[in-house]
Protein backbone atom coordinates (compact mmCIF):
# COMPACT_ATOMS: atom_id res chain seq x y z
CA UNK A 1 0.00 0.00 0.00
CA UNK A 2 2.86 2.42 0.71
CA UNK A 3 3.60 2.79 -2.98
CA UNK A 4 -0.01 3.82 -3.67
CA UNK A 5 0.08 6.40 -0.88
CA UNK A 6 3.21 7.97 -2.36
CA UNK A 7 1.11 9.19 -5.29
CA UNK A 8 -2.46 9.36 -3.97
CA UNK A 9 -3.55 10.67 -0.60
CA UNK A 10 -7.19 11.69 -0.71
CA UNK A 11 -8.78 8.34 0.13
CA UNK A 12 -11.76 7.75 2.40
CA UNK A 13 -11.41 5.16 5.20
CA UNK A 14 -13.51 2.75 3.11
CA UNK A 15 -11.25 3.16 0.07
CA UNK A 16 -8.17 2.56 2.22
CA UNK A 17 -9.80 -0.54 3.66
CA UNK A 18 -10.65 -1.85 0.20
CA UNK A 19 -7.21 -1.15 -1.24
CA UNK A 20 -5.51 -2.79 1.74
CA UNK A 21 -7.76 -5.86 1.43
CA UNK A 22 -6.67 -6.50 -2.17
CA UNK A 23 -3.44 -8.19 -1.10
CA UNK A 24 -4.98 -10.95 1.02
CA UNK A 25 -7.90 -11.55 -1.36
CA UNK A 26 -5.69 -11.89 -4.43
CA UNK A 27 -3.18 -14.09 -2.62
CA UNK A 28 -5.96 -16.42 -1.49
CA UNK A 29 -7.52 -16.69 -4.95
CA UNK A 30 -4.21 -16.89 -6.77
CA UNK A 31 -3.49 -20.12 -4.89
CA UNK A 32 -6.66 -21.60 -6.42
CA UNK A 33 -6.72 -19.96 -9.85
CA UNK A 34 -3.53 -18.40 -11.17
CA UNK A 35 -4.61 -15.02 -12.54
CA UNK A 36 -1.46 -13.14 -11.49
CA UNK A 37 1.96 -14.62 -12.20
CA UNK A 38 3.65 -16.06 -9.12
CA UNK A 39 6.58 -13.66 -9.47
CA UNK A 40 4.25 -10.65 -9.67
CA UNK A 41 2.02 -11.33 -6.67
CA UNK A 42 4.56 -9.72 -4.32
CA UNK A 43 4.48 -6.63 -6.56
CA UNK A 44 0.69 -6.49 -6.70
CA UNK A 45 0.44 -2.84 -5.70
CA UNK A 46 3.11 -1.56 -8.09
CA UNK A 47 2.56 -3.73 -11.17
CA UNK A 48 -1.21 -4.08 -11.01
CA UNK A 49 -2.89 -1.58 -8.67
CA UNK A 50 -0.72 1.50 -9.31
CA UNK A 51 -0.50 0.63 -13.01
CA UNK A 52 -4.31 0.55 -13.15
CA UNK A 53 -4.54 3.84 -11.26
CA UNK A 54 -2.34 5.57 -13.85
CA UNK A 55 -5.64 6.01 -15.71
CA UNK A 56 -7.05 7.89 -12.71
CA UNK A 57 -3.93 10.05 -12.60
CA UNK A 58 -4.21 10.83 -16.32
CA UNK A 59 -7.95 11.51 -16.80
CA UNK A 60 -11.04 12.38 -14.80
CA UNK A 61 -13.98 9.98 -14.85
CA UNK A 62 -17.03 11.89 -13.57
CA UNK A 63 -19.74 10.42 -11.34
CA UNK A 64 -22.37 8.54 -13.31
CA UNK A 65 -20.01 7.52 -16.11
CA UNK A 66 -20.52 4.00 -17.49
CA UNK A 67 -17.19 2.18 -17.98
CA UNK A 68 -16.53 -1.18 -19.64
CA UNK A 69 -13.33 -3.04 -18.71
CA UNK A 70 -12.71 -5.19 -21.78
CA UNK A 71 -10.68 -8.34 -21.12
CA UNK A 72 -10.37 -7.55 -17.43
CA UNK A 73 -8.33 -10.67 -16.62
CA UNK A 74 -7.98 -10.72 -12.84
CA UNK A 75 -9.79 -7.39 -12.54
CA UNK A 76 -7.31 -4.84 -13.85
CA UNK A 77 -7.63 -1.97 -14.42
CA UNK A 78 -11.33 -2.20 -13.44
CA UNK A 79 -11.21 -3.07 -9.73
CA UNK A 80 -8.65 -0.42 -8.64
CA UNK A 81 -10.52 2.15 -10.74
CA UNK A 82 -13.83 1.13 -9.18
CA UNK A 83 -12.35 1.69 -5.72
CA UNK A 84 -10.94 5.06 -6.80
CA UNK A 85 -14.18 6.20 -8.49
CA UNK A 86 -17.02 4.88 -6.28
CA UNK A 87 -19.64 7.00 -8.09
CA UNK A 88 -18.72 5.53 -11.50
CA UNK A 89 -20.34 2.32 -12.78
CA UNK A 90 -17.97 -0.41 -14.01
CA UNK A 91 -18.81 -3.52 -16.05
CA UNK A 92 -15.92 -6.01 -16.10
CA UNK A 93 -15.92 -8.69 -18.80
CA UNK A 94 -13.56 -11.47 -19.84
CA UNK A 95 -13.90 -14.40 -22.21
CA UNK A 96 -12.21 -16.76 -19.70
CA UNK A 97 -14.67 -17.98 -17.08
CA UNK A 98 -12.17 -18.77 -14.31
CA UNK A 99 -10.83 -15.21 -14.42
CA UNK A 100 -14.31 -13.75 -14.02
CA UNK A 101 -14.84 -16.14 -11.09
CA UNK A 102 -11.87 -14.51 -9.33
CA UNK A 103 -13.10 -11.03 -10.21
CA UNK A 104 -16.54 -11.81 -8.78
CA UNK A 105 -14.95 -13.10 -5.56
CA UNK A 106 -12.85 -9.94 -5.20
CA UNK A 107 -15.85 -7.70 -5.87
CA UNK A 108 -17.85 -9.60 -3.23
CA UNK A 109 -15.04 -9.55 -0.65
CA UNK A 110 -14.55 -5.79 -1.06
CA UNK A 111 -18.32 -5.16 -1.23
CA UNK A 112 -17.92 -3.05 -4.37
CA UNK A 113 -21.41 -1.80 -5.17
CA UNK A 114 -20.45 -0.12 -8.45
CA UNK A 115 -19.18 -3.22 -10.30
CA UNK A 116 -20.97 -5.77 -12.45
CA UNK A 117 -19.28 -8.67 -14.23
CA UNK A 118 -19.89 -10.97 -17.18
CA UNK A 119 -18.23 -13.99 -18.76
CA UNK A 120 -18.38 -12.54 -22.26
CA UNK A 121 -16.52 -11.46 -25.35
CA UNK A 122 -16.87 -7.89 -26.63
CA UNK A 123 -18.89 -9.05 -29.64
CA UNK A 124 -21.44 -10.71 -27.34
CA UNK A 125 -22.37 -7.53 -25.45
CA UNK A 126 -25.76 -6.46 -26.78
CA UNK A 127 -28.09 -3.55 -26.00
CA UNK A 128 -25.55 -1.76 -23.80
CA UNK A 129 -23.47 1.34 -24.48
CA UNK A 130 -20.69 2.85 -22.41
CA UNK A 131 -19.04 6.26 -22.07
CA UNK A 132 -15.58 4.75 -21.74
CA UNK A 133 -13.89 1.44 -22.54
CA UNK A 134 -10.73 0.62 -20.57
CA UNK A 135 -8.35 -2.25 -21.21
CA UNK A 136 -4.88 -3.42 -20.29
CA UNK A 137 -2.79 -4.76 -23.19
CA UNK A 138 -5.14 -7.59 -24.12
CA UNK A 139 -4.92 -7.07 -27.89
CA UNK A 140 -3.45 -4.78 -30.56
CA UNK A 141 -4.81 -1.23 -30.54
CA UNK A 142 -6.62 -1.68 -33.85
CA UNK A 143 -8.57 -4.66 -32.50
CA UNK A 144 -9.36 -2.91 -29.24
CA UNK A 145 -10.74 0.10 -31.13
CA UNK A 146 -12.75 -2.10 -33.52
CA UNK A 147 -14.32 -3.93 -30.57
CA UNK A 148 -14.88 -0.74 -28.58
CA UNK A 149 -16.50 1.50 -31.20
CA UNK A 150 -19.86 -0.33 -31.35
CA UNK A 151 -20.04 -0.31 -27.53
CA UNK A 152 -19.43 3.42 -27.07
CA UNK A 153 -22.21 5.95 -26.74
CA UNK A 154 -22.44 8.43 -29.57
CA UNK A 155 -20.25 11.51 -29.25
CA UNK A 156 -21.88 14.51 -27.62
CA UNK A 157 -22.98 17.43 -29.73
CA UNK A 158 -21.14 20.74 -29.40
CA UNK A 159 -23.77 22.23 -27.09
CA UNK A 160 -23.91 19.16 -24.86
CA UNK A 161 -20.14 19.07 -24.64
CA UNK A 162 -19.95 22.74 -23.72
CA UNK A 163 -22.35 22.11 -20.84
CA UNK A 164 -20.41 19.09 -19.58
CA UNK A 165 -16.90 18.54 -18.25
CA UNK A 166 -14.74 18.76 -21.38
CA UNK A 167 -11.86 17.09 -19.59
CA UNK A 168 -13.96 14.04 -18.75
CA UNK A 169 -12.82 10.72 -20.09
CA UNK A 170 -14.45 9.31 -23.21
CA UNK A 171 -13.65 6.72 -25.86
CA UNK A 172 -11.04 3.99 -25.39
CA UNK A 173 -8.39 4.22 -22.68
CA UNK A 174 -5.86 1.40 -22.63
CA UNK A 175 -2.58 0.61 -20.93
CA UNK A 176 0.25 -0.43 -23.23
CA UNK A 177 4.03 -0.65 -23.22
CA UNK A 178 7.06 -0.65 -25.49
CA UNK A 179 7.48 0.86 -28.96
CA UNK A 180 3.92 1.41 -30.14
CA UNK A 181 4.70 3.15 -33.44
CA UNK A 182 3.92 0.19 -35.73
CA UNK A 183 0.86 -0.83 -33.71
CA UNK A 184 -0.51 2.72 -33.88
CA UNK A 185 0.24 2.95 -37.59
CA UNK A 186 -1.60 -0.31 -38.30
CA UNK A 187 -4.55 0.66 -36.09
CA UNK A 188 -5.66 3.62 -38.19
CA UNK A 189 -6.18 5.52 -34.90
CA UNK A 190 -4.66 8.83 -33.85
CA UNK A 191 -4.27 8.24 -30.11
CA UNK A 192 -2.88 10.48 -27.39
CA UNK A 193 -0.06 8.85 -25.42
CA UNK A 194 0.59 9.78 -21.80
CA UNK A 195 3.90 8.55 -20.38
CA UNK A 196 3.22 6.74 -17.09
CA UNK A 197 6.86 7.21 -16.04
CA UNK A 198 6.17 10.95 -15.87
CA UNK A 199 3.30 10.25 -13.45
CA UNK A 200 5.10 7.58 -11.43
CA UNK A 201 8.89 7.77 -11.93
CA UNK A 202 9.58 4.14 -11.12
CA UNK A 203 11.71 1.78 -13.21
CA UNK A 204 8.76 -0.53 -13.90
CA UNK A 205 6.86 2.23 -15.71
CA UNK A 206 9.53 3.14 -18.25
CA UNK A 207 8.07 2.83 -21.76
CA UNK A 208 4.56 2.28 -20.41
CA UNK A 209 1.71 4.51 -21.56
CA UNK A 210 -1.90 5.45 -21.04
CA UNK A 211 -3.28 5.41 -24.60
CA UNK A 212 -6.40 7.48 -25.32
CA UNK A 213 -8.48 7.10 -28.46
CA UNK A 214 -11.45 9.46 -28.70
CA UNK A 215 -14.26 9.42 -31.23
Amino acid sequence: MDIILQYFSDFTPLQLQQLTALDAVYREWNEKINVISRKDIDSLYEKHVLHSLSIAAAVDIPAGTQVLDLGTGGGFPGIPLAIFFPEVQFHLVDSIGKKIKVVEAVVEALELKNVTTAHSRAEEIKNRRFDVVVSRAVAPLGDLWRWSKPLLKKAQSGKQKAESDEEAASGLICLKGGDLSQEISESGCAPTLLDIYELFPLEYFKEKYVVLVTR
